[in-house]
């Protein structure tokens, strides 16, 4: 060869060589990982949901990235999962949903927690922006960012993939800063596959830092409070389902032991400290309401649950003096005046509140101690009786008298309960504590929580669940007994069963129906978890109930009882019958 040839060869492999690397395919990454990248970058690593178009390869993708994706029968109850999870952890639980029906279905569940102050984020995909912007018929088209926004803290689209980590962020800070909430992120289906740069993406990315900073208060609304304790003849303190949520729970001990103040825990708020602490005045939460005269509300807000702040439940029109503790400013003078608000987390309040009283702070006055006392104890006194009762058929009072015995034995296990009678019994039956372990319909009342809460309990603690359900309520999300049957989750499921909604004996006057409020009578909801694999039993008196239930919890099987309780047992919407409004016409 010449070495002119040669030359030539020389130069053209160089430049083979040159394109070669030009045109080499470089690492790429699209939507689904940018996704799923973002929510591990901050921690986060489970996903409650129901797969389809079109997120159903980005649930599989996030499992094979190791993610945890539990797939659900139904979206309203992976979103309570969700919400459930954010607030046992403080971290935004996500429901990852279809679009269209399968967001509205999550939409509920959204609605409820922002309502509740639980972080969650739904995600949903949905239909193509250009097509439902003209209203050319897609498939499933909605604009589901525009129907979100008024149910929720804030809501996010993210259209190109480079954006994702912003929107992630953004939505994650949403949801845990100041008062927690629900945030809707939408990403349309043409996201998922967008295609760009890797390194451009991992650069994309945003992982939150200090996304729920802590809020002090004013030193002012502190001094402020203080004075108003100080001269407090009956003091009382009122502990929310936000206290729980806050997990400073040394500090509230604190608060309530060195004050010496009595103390009505709202549902959620029930093992703080527990329920047989000294100073609970939760057994005889009414006259605490009714005489206290300076009451210090800890992420508790005077809702319809404390009727308002006013009314007959609160004594004498005038008679109270209001402290309130809340991260949300405008929370304050809700419904009636705030003497000292306090606004701040309430960590940090609490923690001032204990450096200002010091540590020769004088207790709450002892006759107003002892007589909260002495009410507590005649109360539970009276109480007694009916929870001893071993009966068949059962009521409601014997049934969760059983029950109660399991929780003491068991204070680590988590109580989910939902129902009306079932509900409002156990709230006052039922001891608990240790908190987070009652997790109940909180703010709304809603109906149709407990599967979704029973599942993300089990998940996300490790512990025991026993979820105790009126059989109106299960039937909202009864079909996730095979969602706990699928994971094989510690979860026992109790159903009183009285045949019917508040009651199984109303009749229809024309003898046509089945009463309105009538279920299928003598129904085996046990045979429903034996279909899936699970454990099911059906039991008739207090000691058979107490037996099956500490079986099924030291077997950790999925496990569904069916009580059998009298169909006549059960009031009228439980202890919010008031609610209801009765006719007063007579038709002729």
């Amino acid at each position: 060869m010449t070495a002119t040839a040669l030359a030539k060869k020389i130069d053209t492999s160089a430049a083979d060589a040159a394109i070669s690397e030009f045109y080499s395919p470089q690492e790429l990454t699209d939507g689904f990982h940018l996704v799923i990248d973002a929510l591990k970058l901050n921690g986060i690593t489970t996903i409650y949901g129901v797969p389809g178009i079109p997120i159903t390869d980005l649930g599989r993708m996030a499992q094979a990235e190791g993610m945890r994706v539990l797939s659900f029968r139904h979206e309203q109850n992976a979103g309570n999962a969700a919400a459930i999870a954010g607030f046992l952890t403080k971290k935004p639980g996500i429901c990852l949903t279809v679009s269209a029906p399968g967001f509205l279905n999550g939409l509920t569940a959204l609605a409820n927690a922002t309502t509740n102050c639980f972080p969650m984020i739904l995600i949903s995909g949905s239909s193509e922006r250009e097509i439902v912007d003209l209203q050319q018929g897609d498939y499933e088209e909605m604009d589901q960012l525009a129907i979100a926004k008024p149910l929720c803290k804030a809501a996010f689209r993210v259209l190109h993939a480079c954006d994702i980590g912003i929107g992630v962020a953004r939505a994650i800070r949403a949801a845990v800063s100041g008062r927690p909430g629900g945030v809707y992120l939408d990403l349309p289906a043409k996201l998922f596959s967008q295609v760009m740069d890797a390194e451009a993406g991992a650069k994309s990315l945003v992982k939150v830092i200090d996304a729920a900073p802590a809020q002090l208060p004013a030193p002012s609304s502190i001094a402020r409070a203080l004075d108003e304790l100080k001269n407090a003849k009956r003091p009382l303190i009122v502990l929310g389902k936000g206290a729980a949520y806050a997990q400073a729970d040394d500090l509230v001990r604190e608060l309530v032991e060195r004050s010496g103040i009595p103390y009505v825990p709202m549902s959620m708020a029930k093992g703080l400290l527990p329920d047989t602490h000294p100073l609970s005045a939760g057994a005889a939460r009414s006259t605490a309401l009714k005489d206290s005269d300076v009451v210090l509300l800890v992420g508790a807000r005077l809702n319809w649950l404390l009727s308002h702040g006013k009314g007959k439940t609160w004594g004498e029109p005038g008679s109270k003096r209001f402290i309130q503790i809340d991260i949300e400013p405008r929370e304050m003078d809700s419904n009636v005046e705030i003497v000292a608000p306090v606004v701040g987390d309430i960590g940090s309040c609490v923690a001032a509140l204990l450096d200002g009283m010091g540590k020769e702070w004088k207790g709450a006055p002892a006759e107003w101690v002892e007589t909260i006392r002495t009410k507590r104890e005649a109360n539970i006194a009276k109480m007694a009786p009916k929870l001893m009762k071993n009966t068949a058929p059962m009521d409601f009072h014997s049934a969760l008298g059983a029950l109660r015995t399991v929780i003491k034995e068991r204070p680590d296990a988590i109580l989910v309960n939902e129902g009306a009678n079932t509900l409002d019994l156990a709230r006052g039956i039922i001891d608990m504590y240790q908190p987070r372990k009652r997790l109940d319909v909180g703010t709304w009342g809603v109906m149709g929580i407990g599967m979704g809460f029973a599942v993300a309990a089990a998940v996300e603690t490790g512990k025991p669940v026993l979820a105790v359900e009126g059989d109106s309520a299960f039937g909202f999300s009864g079909m996730e007994v095979e969602t706990i049957c699928r994971y094989k989750l510690p979860i026992c499921i109790v159903i009183f069963n009285n045949n019917g909604i508040y009651r199984g004996t109303d009749t229809d006057p024309t003898g046509r129906d089945p009463g309105t409020t009538v279920f299928v009578p003598d129904s085996r909801y046990d045979k429903m978890m034996e279909a899936f694999g699970g454990v099911g039993a059906q039991v008739f008196t207090p000691d058979e109930l107490r037996r099956a239930v500490e079986t099924a919890m030291d077997s950790g099987k999925p496990t569904l009882i069916n009580a059998v309780i009298d169909p006549s047992a059960g009031s009228e919407s439980g202890n919010i019958g008031s609610l209801n409004p009765q006719s007063v016409i007579k038709r002729k």
